[in-house]
């Protein structure tokens, strides 16, 4: 992907982050780039034509997840399989990623997320599951497999995707069935989110062209220098700490690594507070507002019928779990 595509499917998420208050890693019609991503009430607000109903809040999300995977282990278990549920994230964790961060006490907490990152890839590679597949003999393995995932032979669900092409997925497998328990018609399900969450190119390359948009970043560029940071807009700061990855990586922890730590918070809570005292989290907002009623009103029933059925599979997923978000 050019770095032209990845700026632009990016830049939803800094007008989530400003209609949430905060730095979601989610789209205002469930878009998640990665992920992440998905989302705050605050999106309901809009009360726009498009998006009527709310997202699931950060919490509300985690909840949905552990209950999908509370079933996935009974499904498991019934096929003569052990599964265990997590780690999962916290609503914390699901913040920070996007175009920018608006959000300065996350930015202080966290930085860019560099550490909470480092600790789900520590808890993916200590994760009971993998060392548990592992100790299966070949064909327990591959039946294992199959049933938590399903094959094509067992049958497909396929969803078209709103900028063309299409995606599938096993019909049969514990994560179908569990996806069945939580929102009770997988196969619309997973059509409607497959269609929420590719919405962003559908106007997103509008609304970064915007001459409003255009402003409101350079104002943010102008607010980063008066405190020492001299970008162009948050993209080059991903830019260049995606470049410099690799060599933090192999960085051994002590002194060098806390230098930079605390550099990379410094630079975070600037990005923050220059997104809120310029007009750049505003604009995205109402620039998001605009542009998603202009270009995805085709896609209105199915963005309705994802938000509905999220908040059905978390009202069920308060029963399995016994608790709320």
């Amino acid at each position: 992907m050019g770095r032209t595509s990845v700026r632009v499917s990016a830049v939803v998420l800094a007008v989530t982050g400003a209609l949430a208050g905060c730095t979601t890693g989610t789209g205002g019609g469930g878009d998640r780039p990665g992920g992440p991503s998905r989302q705050n009430d605050a999106v309901a607000a809009a009360g726009t034509p498009v998006d009527r109903g709310r997202e699931l809040t950060g919490a509300e999300r985690v909840l949905v997840e552990r209950a999908e995977q509370m079933l996935v282990k009974e499904c498991m278990a019934a096929e003569g399989f052990r599964y265990w549920v997590g780690p999962l994230p916290t609503a914390d964790d699901l913040e920070g990623g996007g175009y920018v961060l608006t959000d300065a006490g996350w930015a202080k907490r966290h930085g860019y997320g560099s550490r909470l990152r480092e600790r789900a890839q520590e808890a993916q590679r200590t994760d009971r599951n993998h060392a548990y597949v592992n100790g299966l003999t070949g064909g327990e393995r591959a039946r294992y497999g199959t049933v938590l995932e399903g094959t094509p032979a067992g049958g497909t669900v396929t969803a078209p995707l709103p900028g063309g092409g299409s995606v599938r997925t096993p019909r049969e497998s514990c994560l179908a069935e569990a996806g069945r328990q939580l929102y009770g018609d997988f196969e619309t399900w997973f059509r409607a989110e497959k269609t929420a969450m590719n919405l962003t190119p559908l106007y997103v390359p509008a609304l970064v062209a915007d001459e409003r948009f255009v402003r409101a970043v350079q104002d943010w560029s102008a607010c980063m220098r008066k405190k020492g940071h001299d970008y162009a807009s948050p993209a080059e700061i991903r830019e260049e700490r995606a470049a410099s990855a690799a060599g933090a990586a192999e960085a051994e922890p002590g002194a060098a690594e806390a230098e930079a730590y605390a550099a990379e918070v410094e630079l975070a809570v600037a990005e923050a507070t220059c997104a809120g005292a310029t007009p750049l989290a505003a604009t995205a907002r109402a620039l998001q507002t605009e542009y998603r009623d202009e270009k995805l009103q085709p896609y209105a029933e199915d963005i309705a019928a994802y938000r509905r059925m999220s908040l059905a599979a978390l009202a069920r997923a308060e029963k399995i779990t016994g608790s709320t978000a």
